[in-house]
């Protein structure tokens, strides 16, 4: 609030609003705690020696977009084979229906061209995006509350968390998504920031300047359409998050004609930036999205790559937006090779919104922020005196996909704490959480009906850091109040941050595959759930 207090008077003034606190600590603290994240996440990362989860799937189409452009079938005993002799496994040139877009594979057949088809391969490059993404929350933190040691809480609050954790050492694609949309994030908080820049030049000339003044290119917020376009390449759940924070950037430029004195502020901002907004981000998204099919585009070998050949209409398919069958239209003047891709995306959205077979770790998002029904990606019974296990009655390994507790439920009271920010006292960072909070986490209640689970909250991890990171600040207390307030607050922020770091110790076993006696394993098990 201090910030938007502190915005507000500079606008008044003419003066440009003081940037973020430059120390010497602006860039080594946030180095600092991406370091520790990234010696977590990289450490030993080869191991399990196995497929963990839906590894069975995205590596082996990871490696086969490198080797021939487009995801490949593989024989049954692909996974032994691969975990034995790699060199030796036949790729099959036939065709494989997949249900993602291909980017997120292609991120990962990197980390498998540079060190070969094998567990550390394709998982060190969604570590690496694992622990950029720690550098980047810590950065954002900064510039979200103006102040270095917040932005470094945030970071450590996301270091530590058990879901990120365990997401940035495996080979899924929820990590490398989750990277693109906190990058775009940051980018539109550096447009904000230098679109308020051009505001207050408005502001200093008077009269109706602030109406009339046009902001031309914002490469930021173009650089944000392209990584919402990676992040849509990945997953499509990017498509929400697109569409939520183009409006989270047209709000934020009619508080800036608003606050620069604009007479008419809507109005200014439907004109001048709806369609430069509407055009910028979405525009650039469809881009990127088109050029991460290039592979089956530019390769005749993909599933129903030539589909439309000898084809005039387009394949009826549902929309998101109308659950109606679209009528077949003569679309001749449409590339075959761009017919051929809508009829696959028709095929992939019944897929995604088909999926109702039943999953054990399968949850409802009711449950997600309290962690009520966490992913086993990984099992192994060991038995007395295998790998080290001492305990009679044998050992666990295990790789659970659970947030760290104390976070998540200290993040359930920081959301409500935002919520009431933002409503009573309009606090623009709050709002700016909250826009992330839904475009990631709301969205899903309407997928109540088919298979989904609670490790898709990755991308909202560093949202909630930054709700608690707000929260903690506002223990602190404000600048400039008594010295025993803030020891107090400070003590207390202090406890909280000691208690979910300890947290994530204790629970540390069951995010590595530690082989643990199994009354450890049954005392980490909290609740019945989690089993």
């Amino acid at each position: 609030m201090a910030l938007a207090v502190l915005e507000r008077r500079d606008l008044r003034t003419g003066r440009r609003a003081a940037p973020a606190a430059a120390d010497r600590f602006g860039w080594w603290g946030p180095l600092a705690v991406a370091a520790f994240a990234g010696v977590l996440r990289l450490w030993d990362l080869s191991y399990p020696n196995a497929f963990v989860f839906d590894e069975t799937y995205y590596p082996k189409d990871a490696w086969s977009l490198w080797q021939q452009g487009y995801e490949a079938a593989w024989p049954d005993n692909a996974n032994q084979l691969i975990l034995g002799v790699p060199q030796n496994v036949p790729l099959d040139r036939a065709p494989a229906f997949v249900a993602h877009p291909p980017l997120g594979k292609w991120a990962i057949g990197l980390g498998e061209h540079a060190w070969g088809l094998h567990p550390f391969g394709w998982r060190i490059v969604v570590a690496v995006l694992g622990t950029l993404s720690v550098l980047l929350v810590a950065r954002i933190g900064r510039r979200l509350f103006r102040n270095t040691l917040l932005g470094c809480v945030a970071g450590l609050l996301t270091a530590v968390d058990g879901l990120q954790f365990v997401m940035s050492r495996v080979g899924l694609l929820d990590g490398v998504s989750a990277f693109f949309v906190l990058a775009a994030f940051g980018c539109l908080l550096v447009d904000r920031d230098r679109t308020r820049d051009l505001l207050r030049a408005a502001r200093a000339e008077g009269g109706r300047a602030a109406d009339e003044l046009r902001l031309g290119l914002r490469p930021w917020r173009i650089g944000a359409g392209l990584l919402l376009g990676a992040a849509c390449a990945v997953k499509w759940n990017g498509l929400q998050i697109l569409a939520v924070f183009t409006a989270l950037t047209l709000l934020w430029d009619q508080a800036g004609r608003r606050a620069a004195g604009a007479h008419r502020a809507i109005r200014s901002t439907l004109r001048r930036d709806l369609w430069p907004a509407a055009l910028a981000m979405p525009g650039a998204a469809l881009l990127v999205y088109l050029g991460s099919w290039s592979g089956w585009l530019a390769t005749g070998g993909g599933y129903g790559r030539h589909w439309a050949d000898g084809r005039a209409g387009l394949s009826p398919a549902r929309t998101p937006l109308v659950d109606v069958p679209l009528p077949q239209l003569p679309m001749t003047w449409v590339p075959a090779p761009l017919r051929s891709l809508w009829h696959y995306h028709s095929q992939m959205y019944d897929f995604n919104t088909g999926l109702s077979s039943p999953h054990t770790y399968q949850s409802n998002p009711w449950s997600w922020l309290v962690q009520g029904r966490p992913v086993s990606m990984y099992w192994e019974q060991v038995p007395n005196g295998q790998r080290g296990c001492a305990s009679a009655e044998g050992c666990a390994s295990q790789i659970l996909g659970l947030g760290t507790p104390f976070l998540w439920w200290a993040a359930c009271f920081a959301l409500a704490y935002a919520l009431y920010r933002w409503f009573f006292r309009r606090d623009w960072r709050s709002g700016a959480i909250l826009a992330g909070v839904a475009g990631i986490y709301l969205p899903w209640f309407q997928y109540q009906h088919r298979t989904i689970f609670s490790f898709y909250m990755v991308l909202l991890v560093p949202f909630l850091a930054l709700a608690v990171t707000q929260m903690l600040g506002a223990m602190l207390g404000p600048a400039g109040c008594p010295p025993r307030r803030r020891a107090w607050g400070a003590a207390g922020a202090g406890l909280i941050v000691l208690a979910i770091v300890g947290c994530f110790a204790f629970f540390h076993p069951l995010y590595t595959a530690e082989v643990i006696p199994m009354s450890d394993w049954r005392t980490r098990m909290w609740f019945t759930s989690w089993m």
